[in-house]
C-alpha cells in the first residue's frame, strides 16, 4: 500500500490481512494496519515499530526508505505489542540508536525487551522538543490513551500529529482505501479507548492549540482533509454524548421467544416515529459492533431471559463490557423473559444501576415465556416511555 505524506515523511507500515482477532477478542474482518512512520533530515527518526507480525515486511519498508542511512533516534510513542513488537530488530539493526521516550516507557520497556538502554534512552516530557534538523518533534504526554506511558508528537515545519492509537481504525489499508473512516473507528474507539474518556478530552485540548494539517495515527489511514470531523467525532466519543438519535434494542433469546418480543418492540418504536432502531441478537452478533451502537444511540432497550436465577449469559457479558466501557448518559428501558421465576430484569437492573447518569425506564416490561395479546400494551407503553 502506497502512503504518501511528504518528501520527509515516509509511510513504513505494513498491512495484516491474515489476523483473525485482533487482541484476540475483536473480529478483523477486513484486517489491520500497523503504522510506522520515518523522518529523514539531517537525523532521521522512526515514530514506532510493528506487531511481531508484521516485522519482516516493516524493515525491508524502513530499510528501502533509509538507502542507506542509519537511524538515529526511535520514538516510542506506545509500548503496546502491536506497535512496539519490533523494537528488538530495531536495535539488532542500530545498535547505536537512541530511544525516545518518558520516564513511563522506560519503567515499562524491560517487561517486553532485554535490550542494553545505558547511553541509549533520551527521556523526554511534556512539551520538550527534538530537532532533527529542519523537521522539530515536541513531545506531548497523554498517559492513559489509553496505556500510562502513552505519548504523541507534533512535527512543526509539517504540522503532523502523530497521534498514538488515537484516530486509529480497523481494516488493513489495502482492504478499506476509500471506505468509510467512522464505522471501524468508532468500533475501535469504544472497545479499546473507551473507557478513557477524561484523558482523550485532555489530549484534545492540548490538541486544540497546535495547527495541524496531517494526523498519522498507530492503525488505519493518513487523515490530511476535513479535520475538523474527525476532531468532533472523537471530542463527541470521548465526552460520552450520543453521536445520533436512535434506540438500541439488544436482546439475549433462548428459543427465540425473546427475539419475537423484542422484534415487535421494534415494530411498534417505528409506527410510534422513533428516528432509528437498530435490533441485535447478543447471541449471534459480534459484540464490538452492539458496544458500538450502545454509544453511538441515545437510548437502549436491554430484552433478556431469565436464566440460572439471573440473565442469559450473552446479555450479562454485553452488560459488562458497558460497564468496563464506562457507558453512561443514557436512557435504558429493560424487557425480561420468564416462564416460572422471571430473574432477568433484576439482574440487568443491578448492573445499570450502577452506570454514571443512565436513567432506567419504567415501566419494566415482563414476559412469561411467549410473547401473547395481552403483552402488547406493557410494550406500546415502554415505547411511549422511550419516545
Amino acid at each position: 500500500m502506497d502512503v504518501m505524506i511528504s518528501d520527509a515523511v515516509k509511510y513504513i507500515g505494513v498491512d495484516d490481512t491474515a489476523i483473525d482477532l485482533f487482541e484476540s477478542q475483536y473480529v478483523v474482518p477486513e484486517g489491520v494496519s500497523y503504522n510506522s512512520y520515518i523522518i529523514l533530515d539531517e537525523k532521521t527518526a522512526v515514530m514506532d515499530t510493528v506487531d511481531k507480525r508484521g516485522m519482516e515486511q516493516w524493515e525491508k519498508n524502513l530499510l528501502a526508505a533509509l538507502d542507506g542511512r542509519k537511524v538515529d533516534y526511535l520514538v516510542v510513542q506506545h509500548l503496546e505489542p502491536d506497535h512496539a513488537g519490533s523494537i528488538a530488530r530495531l536495535v539488532e539493526l542500530f545498535p547505536e540508536v537512541t530511544l525516545v521516550g518518558n520516564a513511563k516507557t522506560f519503567s515499562m520497556l524491560p517487561q517486553f525487551f532485554d535490550i542494553p538502554l545505558e547511553g541509549h534512552m533520551l527521556t523526554v516530557k511534556e512539551g520538550d522538543t527534538l530537532s532533527l534538523g529542519e523537521h522539530t518533534l515536541t513531545f506531548v504526554m497523554a498517559p492513559m490513551v489509553h496505556w500510562p506511558e502513552v505519548m504523541v508528537s507534533y512535527e512543526s515545519k509539517e504540522k503532523i500529529l502523530f497521534s498514538a492509537d488515537g484516530f486509529g481504525k480497523f481494516g488493513a489499508l489495502s482492504k478499506t482505501e476509500g471506505d468509510d473512516w467512522a464505522c471501524e473507528a468508532r468500533r475501535y474507539y469504544f472497545n479499546i479507548v473507551g473507557k478513557y474518556g477524561a484523558p482523550v478530552q485532555t489530549l484534545l485540548k492540548k490538541a486544540s492549540k497546535l495547527e495541524i494539517a496531517t494526523i498519522c495515527p498507530l492503525h488505519g489511514p493518513v487523515l490530511k482533509e476535513d479535520l475538523g470531523y474527525y476532531l468532533g467525532l472523537y471530542n463527541t466519543w470521548s465526552s460520552y454524548q450520543p453521536e445520533d438519535k436512535g434506540i438500541l434494542i439488544a436482546y439475549a433469546s433462548i428459543h427465540g421467544n425473546t427475539a419475537e418480543a423484542a422484534n415487535k418492540l421494534a415494530d411498534i418504536l417505528r409506527d410510534k416515529g422513533a428516528e432509528k432502531v437498530v435490533v441485535s441478537d447478543l447471541a449471534r452478533e459480534d459484540m464490538a459492533e452492539v458496544i458500538e451502537d450502545a454509544f453511538r444511540y441515545d437510548r437502549m432497550i436491554v430484552a433478556a431471559a431469565s436464566y440460572d436465577g439471573g440473565v442469559f449469559p450473552c446479555m450479562q457479558d454485553f452488560l459488562h463490557h458497558l460497564q468496563a466501557k464506562a457507558y453512561q448518559k443514557r436512557k435504558v428501558g429493560i424487557l425480561e423473559n420468564g416462564s416460572w421465576a422471571p430473574t432477568a430484569a433484576r439482574s440487568m437492573k443491578g448492573i445499570l444501576e450502577g452506570l454514571k447518569e443512565v436513567t432506567i425506564v419504567e415501566p419494566v416490561v415482563t414476559i412469561r415465556s411467549t410473547l401473547k395479546d395481552s403483552d402488547i400494551p406493557g410494550l406500546e407503553q415502554l415505547a411511549d416511555a422511550m419516545l
